[in-house]
């Protein structure tokens, strides 16, 4: 999978993320409805593709620290299992502002990748089901398909199932 040339996708920290990696991606934009709510699921609508392969990231205070979760958009983050899977006793959303603050992303275009701080990462092991996965591409309207193999080793991530 190669970033296609002459594309004229925006160059987001996402995507210099991925191109410092030397990871292959595809990107995917497509017109944001400014009156959606879910994100996830709109770009899924849109671009035609199974809700399934298709992520939203997450950003949730584990024990005092923000961390990253990954799942799919038709799917709920289970906090208890996400607080599991990081050794940790407790977790519970992140307030939308710190989200913003620490992976310099917009709520309904935060990107798992290329955030300002890197952050402990979990990505539902339901992803690596499918070859490839779309993860949001740093901002609304724009998603990013790579494999999923690719988006753990560049995220840092471990897999669990994080997802209900």
């Amino acid at each position: 999978m190669a970033r296609r040339s002459r594309d004229r996708s925006p160059a987001t920290q996402a995507t210099l993320a991925l191109g410092r990696a030397g990871v292959g991606f595809t990107p995917h934009p497509y017109e944001h409805d400014p009156r959606a709510t879910s994100y996830g699921l709109e770009a899924a609508q849109v671009l035609g593709i199974d809700p399934a392969r298709v992520l939203k990231t997450l950003v949730a205070e584990v024990d005092g620290r923000l961390a990253v979760a990954v799942v799919p958009v038709a799917g709920q983050l289970d906090l208890k299992a996400l607080a599991r899977a990081l050794g940790a006793g407790r977790a519970a959303m992140a307030d939308p502002a710190a989200a913003e603050r620490a992976t310099g992303y917009v709520v309904g275009g935060i990107s798992p990748l290329g955030q300002k701080r890197p952050h402990p990462t979990v990505v539902d092991v339901s992803a690596l089901e499918h070859p490839t996965v779309l993860v949001s591409g740093g901002r609304r309207g724009f998603d990013l398909e790579l494999t999923p193999a690719d988006l753990v080793s560049v995220t840092g991530a471990t897999t669990a199932p994080i997802a209900r």
